[in-house]
């Protein structure tokens, strides 16, 4: 099947089998790395990317149900000369990663969250992250750097 994508701003097409996942896809194909595979059963949220504007998990997305859609992955978020987008700012400066495996998923939902509930309460995004899992930092790091990105991305 040929998969005709709009990833990161740029028409990009795959052929692939019928069953193939959209995150196969976006790292085999596009070479599209920081998409990352955790655990295969969409339930750590490490894969998570933006599709049409909504956080999907696409370890869960077969790449036909994505075909013509406009995906926006980790690597496309910052702008041409290296500034980093609001939230993967508020990442950094809150301290919000450690191992940093999880951060692009987190980054991704963290940046849908704030789309549709800009001034969260630190329990909507506790609740809201819940799909998305961090071994290391403890989510409080996480909540605050939600909550700057959220501030940042208004401005």
């Amino acid at each position: 099947m040929k998969v005709e994508l709009k990833v990161n701003g740029k028409a990009m097409h795959a052929d692939v089998p019928d069953n193939t996942l959209l995150v196969n896809v976006l790292r085999e194909s596009f070479a599209l790395t920081g998409t990352h595979v955790g655990c295969d059963t969409s339930q750590c949220g490490a894969c998570t990317v933006l599709m049409d504007g909504v956080a999907v998990k696409s370890c869960s997305v077969l790449a036909g149900q994505a075909d013509g859609a406009e995906i926006t992955t980790i690597e496309g978020l910052a702008k041409a000369d290296g500034e980093l987008h609001p939230m993967q700012a508020a990442f950094k400066d809150c301290h919000g990663l450690q191992c940093g495996f999880c951060t692009p998923g987190m980054v991704m939902s963290a940046i849908d969250l704030v789309q549709r509930k800009p001034q969260a309460s630190d329990e909507e995004i506790r609740d809201m992250l819940e799909g998305n899992l961090c071994r290391c930092t403890g989510y409080q790091n996480i909540v605050a750097a939600v909550k700057q990105g959220a501030v940042a991305m208004k401005a």
